[in-house]
């Protein structure tokens, strides 16, 4: 059986984590999930990590709320170069789903926006293990997670 690791933090503003469970609930079976709740962004690397090595993961989802500030921005872009590191080390994926507090305008479309882009990515994650096909035929097609998707170039 497939393992879906996920690694939320309590930073977040909403229930990344639980949102995720959902979705992956909804999309298909075949699978288990290990969660894993740690405090910030920079501790997503980590982590991802022990998924892997401890809970045999064979995907694991980054779920982060950075806020608004340079600062967290900063953080943000840490936290993501140290999860490729991280998919480098053990040859496996991780979907990272940050939501940066200033993508949106107040926070209901920001509940919107991190709810959105959660469950969009939780169904790339069942896919990528599950149906790898499905997203061959959806290359170059401007997909986007959680506002809008832009369409392929004509």
């Amino acid at each position: 059986m497939k393992v879906i690791g996920i690694a939320d933090t309590t930073f977040s503003r909403i229930d990344m984590g639980a949102v995720a469970i959902d979705e992956l609930r909804k999309t298909g079976t075949g699978f288990r999930v290990e969660r894993v709740t740690v405090p910030g962004v920079k501790d997503l690397p980590v982590a991802c990590k022990k998924l892997f090595a401890d809970k045999n993961c064979d995907i694991v989802i980054a779920l982060g709320m950075p806020g608004g500030e340079e600062i967290d921005k900063m953080c943000a872009h840490e936290a993501s170069t140290g999860l490729i590191q991280v998919q480098l080390m053990v040859d496996r994926h991780i979907i990272e789903v940050f939501v940066h507090e200033n993508e949106a305008k107040n926070e209901k479309e920001l509940a919107w926006l991190a709810e959105s882009r959660t469950r969009e990515h939780a169904k790339n994650a069942f896919q990528v293990l599950f149906k790898p096909e499905k997203l061959i035929r959806m290359a170059g097609t401007g997909q986007r997670q959680g506002f809008k998707d832009v369409g392929p170039i004509e």
